[in-house]
């Protein structure tokens, strides 16, 4: 068996697909393969679990790597590609930094990192399948939906224990750029309140300060002022889902366009600008490689949407 073969790709289990059974990691990677199909390849051992045959009902470990080979869906079309993971081709002209050991990518915005809650693929699904020779890529870390900007991955299990170890011991420094509703007042350079994280009916998350959640700290600079709104730069203490939408809303300036803790009214106002997702961009990584110990400063573009609103902004709200 030629692990290399033309179609065959091989996917990194992570903790979300961890106690899955095989066979139905298939269906939903597969999508259009009959499930007839899917138990042949894995009767025939044409599926491999590091670099074992496994029987449909194998549950999923942390780690595992799932070989895939080319396989046929239901109108004739070749699935060794989850359907749609074509779109996410561009994320090789995103790529900021990589070498033996990390890849550092400048998200699009409305790509999700991993796939789930109803997505089929994201980021990483999407750079394993256009590298299928690579045998290691896992997040370091992890960006919303709709937050474009730097995205951090290991190439290497040593690399990824490194960097997390940095993330741990708040070594890592990641600055983000927002604009906000409102006149930020230069003295509220950071916002301390806890947070809590509720889990909804469709499978998203919507947090809230709570008392009872988790320490929560995010400091703001000040860099450009609007009529109608303020460019803050924002560096995140620690690491909360939706930590700095949240923060940024409960100090009274909601980001733009933020659709579960935005304010419409603010959005309306901005109608001219032409944007009409989440102004929040990962604009710069700063951490220690985890081989060669140098300092590493990545910094992310703007995407064309985010760099139009803010021209608009000084040509007709300064």
């Amino acid at each position: 068996m030629n692990k290399n073969a033309p179609g065959v790709y091989f996917i990194t289990i992570s903790a979300d697909a961890v106690g899955q059974r095989i066979d139905n990691f298939l269906r939903t990677r597969l999508k259009g393969v009959p499930k007839s199909m899917i138990y042949r390849i894995l009767r025939k051992g044409e599926v491999r679990i590091n670099k074992k045959r496994v029987k449909p009902e194998y549950k999923l470990q942390n780690y595992d790597q799932v070989r895939i080979p080319p396989v046929r869906c239901s109108d004739g079309e070749n699935a060794s590609i989850p359907i749609g993971l074509n779109k996410v081709a561009v994320l090789n002209d995103s790529i900021l930094y990589e070498d033996d050991y990390l890849l550092i990518l400048n998200k699009p915005a409305g790509t999700a990192v991993h796939g789930g809650s109803g997505l089929s693929f994201g980021v990483i699904e999407g750079l394993r399948a256009l590298r299928p020779s690579g045998r290691f890529l896992e997040l370091v870390h992890r960006l919303d939906r709709h937050t474009s900007g730097a995205l951090l991955l290991a190439k290497k299990r040593s690399s990824l224990h490194a960097l997390h170890e940095q993330l741990r011991a708040q070594r890592m420094q990641k600055d983000y750029v927002a604009l906000v509703g409102g006149y930020w007042q230069s003295r509220v350079t950071k916002v301390v309140a806890p947070l809590l994280k509720n889990r909804l009916v469709s499978g998203a998350y919507s947090v809230q300060v709570n008392r009872e959640g988790k320490p929560s700290q995010t400091c703001f600079k000040v860099e450009e002022r609007f009529r109608l709104a303020t460019l803050v730069r924002v560096r995140p203490v620690t690491g909360r889902t939706h930590q700095i939408r949240v923060h940024s809303q409960y100090a009274g300036h909601p980001i733009a366009f933020d659709d579960l803790y935005g304010d419409s009214i603010f959005d309306q106002q901005l109608k001219g600008c032409g944007l009409n997702r989440l102004f929040l961009h990962a604009a710069a990584l700063s951490f220690h490689h985890p081989v060669s110990g140098a300092t590493l400063l990545i910094e992310a573009p703007l995407d064309a949407p985010l760099h139009r609103c803010l021209l608009y902004l000084r040509a007709h709200h300064q």
